[in-house]
């Protein structure tokens, strides 16, 4: 069953508590979507997700690397790819993306658009819109 849920951020004061919900709703999920446009906030959203998970790791994005690899408090894995630079599909599967996605660690995805036919059935949407004044929309859909 999907669920689906919609959050706004006003801004960078009130992104720890959203980052909060966000957590929560898609705790039954390891895979996690992040789509909006360039500039969007998808890694500052990112960044205090996993501060909000207690990454102990300078969180940055995988622009150039495609992926980076954190580890929490809790010694947890939690890997960031970021597909942008991606020609096609094959170049994540010459990495192994399919083995993180498939491990049972948390995996935030960064333009996932070019790598959908790679990606388990379960997974959350975080859909980023920029609106006026600074506010984001953040739709999430929970399919797992």
């Amino acid at each position: 069953m999907v669920k689906e849920l919609t959050l706004q951020s006003k801004g960078l004061d009130d992104l720890p508590e959203v980052a909060e919900r966000i957590i929560d709703f898609g705790q039954n999920v390891t895979v996690w979507l992040f789509i909006g446009e360039m500039g969007a906030g998808k890694t500052t959203l990112i960044k205090t997700l996993c501060e909000k998970l207690q990454v102990l790791d300078q969180v940055s994005s995988p622009t150039f690397s495609i992926v980076n690899e954190y580890l929490t408090a809790k010694d947890d894995t939690v890997y960031h790819f970021d597909f942008y630079r991606l020609e096609d599909a094959e170049e994540a599967v010459a990495i192994g993306a399919e083995d993180y996605f498939f491990s049972g660690n948390l995996c935030l995805i960064e333009w996932p658009q070019i790598i959908a036919n790679l990606l388990p059935d379960e997974y959350m949407l975080v859909q980023i819109e920029a609106l006026e004044d600074g506010v984001r929309s953040i739709k999430l859909k929970n399919n797992g």
